[in-house]
């Protein structure tokens, strides 16, 4: 590497006073100063420095670097191909050397002063490092061919490179074309300023082929770019500068014969090319040679440029101002330009109508090019042309007027050229605005023009642009003369997963619609990464999208998530998961089914691989079908599974791998002790081998075989069941920092361009560094700054940038909270819990890679200050869970696990459902709720009709002797309660109605009813000496076939009732006392209670739900208890969105034993382990319970235990039911519904 300091500078505007030796400055210091360099030769440019000029207050403190290697075209050097600006200097005698991260080819150089010292004028010295360059260049005029034939051993090599460079003005041409085996081939093809790379089948074909890969963009602008081609056996990459894909491609293409001349004539190259490799060999060198292996033809072996000025508006406020032409006043006016943007819209010329005292306005307008001529007499022209002109090519416009006739062409293309009659009276003092104008001399009632202009001419008189920079012709504003600055900011893309890249002159936009991500660039995911996750936020059964790697590159799925009480499942269908019958056949000695899953291959395997368990059913059904047989002969029937294409097992459900059994030949329980399988007896019965498989290596089942079907009687069945998986292993995966100096450390975090974290926290202290990565510069942590602050921030090279969340609420109050950061090329945002995320866009031409190098620190810093004390839980980097307890175990201060799960979940168990902590994670338990389901909010309910009751019966924590000998009071004391909590929902039209009847060995009673006015009334016996007591409310109708939810609570002698689901006005509660009341009972007995019960419940007992899902000895139904949901007509279900099947009608099966084939089919089978209950909710959906009450009189607690021995049946209140109902026992209670 050499300095290169002793070249010849051209230096606009020198100081003419001062030693030259002293550094450059320019006679005056604005933006449309430059230093150019030229260095003779073409060079490869490896650093700059500058420093400021000596003995003086003058420095540039940003810049621009371009190059050339015409001394025109200038090209924008950028960094990481965003940043435009250098830093420069800070003082006049510091030396600030920048290298360049990829070497600049170039003849020229010219930098830009963008800012100087306020304090000074612009001023500086300039170094320039680099090193010389040698190539061989080759020119093409459109009809150049060029050919070469490898060698016979070299063809067969099975690793071949093609690498070149070429610049060319024109977008679309054949770059080159390599022919392999028979009439396949490859073409390299230059199209709308994109690399393309077909395989072509057909040569004679006129079609280019099947699209491979699609790369660059706006390569058509007269600067080098370096193309490769390497093959690797049947993996191909393409690489177009900085950008590489890889695709395979087949066998045919394994050796090639290069040419450059196309198939297809009409798409010559036209252009430059600089050396062509093939394997190191130098192709152009071998056409100078002469060489046998070359044919070439028309080839010049330099590069001859077209001189091509072109002008950049970089922002809406920019214009170029340019005098009229005498010969206008002949009335022939012609202007002609090329123009290029990708915005919508944007003025491209204006000028003044001074005949008709108007302006016209050609402007772009929705991608169309449109013409509008305003005058003071309000009359408008609008003439439209053209479309989609914001796709960042070239397009040219040429505007006509003559003999009062205006035309606009578009493109050369006569099909896109709009007429009017309106003439144009222009002179040579007309000025022409292109662009844009100053505010001061003409009206912009539209956007600036933002993009390219080239090409200009006035009456086909070019215009010397050179001469406008220059201030010799015309005028210009916040214009770069003598480049196109056009960037295509969606090559490559920066949208993720499929999002569509949008793209204006200044920014670009991803369209995430359809995608499943969300997010400035389509980074995040909009769904949880498993069914933990959704149930963890209180959701219950049903489909889900999950996204198991987050913002990794799988795909979110459809799966059923089933939440039991203990455990979250999976499901995952395919395409047979019934019971599928087979029929004996001669023809054919083997059955084979294949099973496609609902989910993708890798969908699958991650699915198996992050859960703690997977299960799949595989069952058959047999009679005279033989399964394996013998355990040495060859078996009849085998399956395929495991990952990818799977392998052949020999093994069926509930057995081990490999073992050639079933699960009764594994518990040594078959129908015949010398097989191992049932069906292996081949008994002419039916038999069945069912079981579940579980080792997740052999899992899913992709394929089944049956044989011995081709024998007369023979009759089998089979059933693969959905695959099914639970427990998470990255969810509860989380770590406790107990010291503020412990850390855990992890290698680098990789996300240059983007990257998210996300993880749950809790802890009692107010601050401390959940992570921190570090590099030369850059960095990015996350922590807790305040008992109310989430801070994230990092330095890409920009400064430091924070993005702060506040909550309302404090975040040490040791319930698990949520943290999301993101960062990416956009924007930078942060979420904390369900809180509106808070973003930070990021500056349109900073530094976007983010270069760390320093381990990850979790819960400390490299510092080991401001450490984290509490605990962190399933961290995730890009979507990759970092496995925290594994170095917890060996890392001191900070331990594996977190308990302590239901100070924040336990919310989600509803209906007095208890949450208990388990290791990892908690469930609701539902048994003393009067509902169940995961999270104890599934309705119990049942209908009733006037035949139907239910008798719960307890007996005593103590038992009565029979001889009727007194038990201490303070014994008595114990089994009488103070109070109750009473509670039930109804729905019935009945009136007066039964509703529930509780009452104890010892004469006292509680009964709910409905009076024949529709009112509710609750009637207490507390002892049988005293009167009955009622309760009755004044609301009306409540029998009105609404549902209506009832709770009575009593503590001593207060009792309160709430009707909480009626429409109407609050109860009015009247307490009377008649002993004639009590005489209305066994009529109200005799006529039941048809309607719908539900949500019964007494304290900690829930009678009906044991009779409805747990009946025992305790329980006596009489009459038909049918299950069904007595709030499906009444009002919303707060899980409505939950996915329920019912079972079809199942056909009585002709033959003893035979299993029922189809009986349910795939959407029924769907939910798999919970289809018993999802049948229940579908056809009661709620149940119904009755809750016992014990009571106790305050006045009884120092009397005497009563008689053990019970009174007349006669003064039992439901006497008329005595049959149907157990009578009660010494030492019980009795709840009757």
């Amino acid at each position: 590497m050499t300095a290169v300091s002793d070249t010849l500078a051209k230096m606009k505007h020198f100081i003419p006073e001062g030693p030259i030796s002293g550094g450059w400055s320019p006679l005056l210091s604005d933006r449309y100063q430059w230093l150019e360099v030229d260095l003779q030769r073409r060079t490869q440019v490896t650093a700059v420095a500058t420093q400021g000029r000596y003995g003086s207050s003058d420095w540039l403190t940003t810049y621009l670097l371009m190059f050339s290697d015409t001394g025109h075209n200038w090209r924008q050097y950028r960094q990481e191909d965003s940043l435009g600006a250098f830093p420069g200097n800070s003082n006049a005698d510091t030396v600030v050397q920048h290298k360049l991260e990829q070497p600049v080819i170039a003849r020229y150089l010219r930098l830009i002063p963008l800012d100087w010292n306020p304090s000074g004028r612009i001023g500086l010295r300039l170094e320039i490092y680099g090193c010389r360059y040698t190539s061989d260049v080759a020119s093409f005029d459109g009809s150049s061919s060029f050919v070469y034939r490898p060698s016979v051993r070299a063809s067969w090599a099975s690793i071949e490179i093609i690498s070149l460079k070429f610049k060319t003005m024109k977008n679309s041409g054949a770059l080159l074309h390599a022919k392999g085996q028979g009439d396949h081939s490859l073409n390299m093809v230059l199209d709308k300023g994109k690399l393309l790379l077909y395989h072509q089948q057909d040569v004679s074909s006129a079609s280019t082929g099947k699209l491979l890969i699609s790369l660059g963009s706006l390569l058509d602008d007269q600067h080098w770019h370096s193309v490769k081609l390497e093959r690797l056996n049947t993996h191909l990459n393409l690489t177009v500068d900085r950008n590489t894909q890889q695709v395979h491609v087949s066998a045919e293409l394994s050796h090639w014969h290069i040419h450059t001349k196309p198939i297809l004539s009409n798409r010559n190259f036209d252009g430059c090319l600089e050396n062509l490799l093939y394997n190191e060999i130098n192709l152009i060198n071998l056409v100078k040679q002469n060489s046998s292996q070359v044919t070439a033809g028309r080839m010049t072996f330099s590069c001859s440029e077209p001189v091509s000025v072109a002008v950049t508006f970089t922002d809406s406020h920019g214009f170029l101002q340019l005098p009229g032409l005498a010969s206008w006043s002949s009335g022939l006016v012609s202007v002609m330009l090329q123009f290029r943007t990708w915005n919508k819209a944007g003025l491209l010329l204006t000028f003044a109508l001074q005949q008709q005292e108007g302006s016209l306005f050609l402007y772009l307008s929705e991608t169309r090019l449109r013409l509008l001529i305003s005058t003071l007499n309000a009359s408008h022209v609008c003439v439209f042309s053209g479309s989609r002109l914001n796709d960042g090519q070239w397009h040219s416009v040429e505007l006509t007027s003559e003999e009062n006739r205006l035309s606009i062409t578009v493109d050369r293309d006569e099909g896109a050229t709009a007429h009017t009659s309106v003439p144009l009276s222009l002179t040579s003092d007309s000025q022409l605005f292109f662009g844009g104008c100053p505010d001061q001399k003409c009206r912009n009632p539209f956007r600036g023009f933002q993009g390219c202009l080239r090409l200009v001419s006035l009456n086909g008189q070019p215009v010397d642009l050179i001469k406008v920079q220059r201030r010799l012709l015309g005028n210009y504003s916040n214009l770069q003369i003598d480049m196109c600055g056009i960037i295509d900011r969606c090559s490559p893309s920066h949208c993720e997963h499929g999002g569509r890249c949008t793209q204006s002159w200044s920014t670009f936009h991803c369209n995430c619609s359809n995608s499943g991500y969300r997010g400035a660039t389509c980074h995040s995911t909009k769904y949880e990464q498993n069914c933990e996750m959704y149930k963890h936020k209180g959701n219950a059964s049903g489909h889900y999208y999950v996204d198991v790697d987050g913002s990794g590159p799988i795909k979110p799925q459809l799966v059923y998530c089933n939440m039991t009480e203990d455990k979250t499942w999976v499901v995952i269908q395919h395409n047979n998961t019934e019971l599928t019958s087979v029929q004996a056949s001669a023809d054919r000695n083997q059955l084979s089914a294949h099973f496609d899953y609902s989910s993708e291959e890798e969908q699958l395997a991650a699915v198996i691989v992050q859960s703690d368990y997977c299960e799949q059913e595989l069952s058959f059904h047999c009679r005279r079908s033989r399964l394996f047989n013998t355990l040495d002969g060859a078996p009849f029937s085998w399956w395929v599974g495991g990952p990818g294409s799977g392998q052949i097992q020999n093994h069926w459900g509930g057995a081990l791998p490999g073992s050639r059994q079933c699960a009764c030949g594994l518990q040594d329980n078959c129908l015949d002790s010398s097989f191992y399988c049932n069906c292996d007896a081949d008994y002419d019965q039916w038999a069945d081998d069912s079981g579940l498989l579980t080792h997740k290596d052999n899992l899913p089942v992709r394929s089944l075989v049956l044989g011995d079907l081709q024998r007369p009687r023979s009759k089998a069945a089979y059933k693969v069941g959905p695959l099914r998986c639970h427990g998470d292993k990255n969810f509860w995966n989380a770590a406790f920092f107990d010291k503020e100096t412990s850390y855990l450390h992890f290698p680098t975090l990789q996300g240059e361009l983007n990257a998210d974290i996300s993880f749950l926290f809790k802890t009692t202290f107010s601050s401390g560094v959940f992570l921190e990565n570090l590099g030369i510069k850059d960095f990015i942590r996350i922590e807790l700054s305040s008992s109310t602050e989430v801070v994230f921030s990092f330095d890409v090279g920009n400064g430091p940038l924070e993005v702060k969340v506040e909550t309302s609420f404090p975040l040490n109050d040791n319930q698990w909270h949520s943290v999301r950061a993101e960062r990416n090329v956009k924007e930078a945002l942060l979420r904390v819990d369900d809180l509106p995320a808070v973003a930070h866009e990021a500056p349109a031409d900073g530094l976007i890679h983010l270069q760390l190098n320093s381990q990850l620190f979790i819960g400390g810093t490299a510092s080991r200050q401001k450490g984290f004390l509490g605990c962190i839980r399933s961290l995730q980097l890009n979507g990759v869970t970092l496995d925290l307890e594994e170095r917890a175990e060996m890392t001191p201060g900070v331990r594996p696990g977190c308990p302590g799960h239901c100070s924040s979940y336990g919310r989600f168990c509803q209906n007095q459902g208890r949450c208990v902590e388990k290791a990892n994670g908690f469930s609701c338990d539902c048994s003393q709720s009067a509902y169940s389901g995961a999270f104890c909010h599934h309705e119990v309910s049942a209908s009733f009709t006037s035949t139907t009751s239910i008798t719960f019966i307890i007996k005593e924590p103590y038992e009565l002797s029979r001889n009727g000998s007194a038990m201490p009071s303070s014994i008595y004391s114990d089994i009488t309660l103070r109070g109750e909590n009473i509670s039930l929902s109804f729905r019935t039209t009945q009136s007066p109605a039964m509703l529930l009847y509780i009452g104890s060995f010892y004469r006292e009673h509680l009964i709910l009813l409905i009076n024949k006015h529709g009112e509710l009334e609750v009637r207490y016996k507390l002892h049988s000496s005293k009167d009955v007591e009622v309760l009755s409310s004044r609301v009306m109708n409540l029998a009105d076939g609404r549902l209506h939810t009832v709770t009575i609570r009593r503590q001593a002698g207060a009792v309160s009732v709430q009707d909480v689901f009626t429409s109407v006005g609050p109860f009015s509660l009247v307490i009377s006392e008649s002993e004639d009341l009590d005489s209305e009972l066994p009529g109200l007995a005799s006529l039941g209670f048809t309607g719908c019960l539900s949500g019964v419940r007494f304290n900690s007992i829930c009678p009906l739900k044991s009779a409805l899902l747990h009946p025992d000895s305790r329980v006596i139904v009489t009459g038909s208890l049918v299950q069904s949901s007595c709030a499906s007509s009444s009002q919303a279900d707060p899980y409505a969105a939950e996915t329920t099947h019912s079972l079809s009608d199942q056909p009585r099966s002709a033959d003893a034993g035979q299993p029922l084939v189809n009986a349910i089919r795939s959407d029924s089978a769907l939910i798999g382990g919970v289809i018993a209950v999802v049948i229940f909710i579908t056809m009661c959906a709620f149940a119904i319970m009755a809750r016992f009450i014990c009571v106790r009189k305050e006045t009884f607690r120092n009397q005497e235990v009563k008689s053990s021995q019970p009174e007349d049946d006669h003064e039992f209140p439901f006497s008329s039911q005595a049959d149907s109902l157990s009578v009660p026992s010494e030492n019980q209670k009795e709840f009757f519904i």
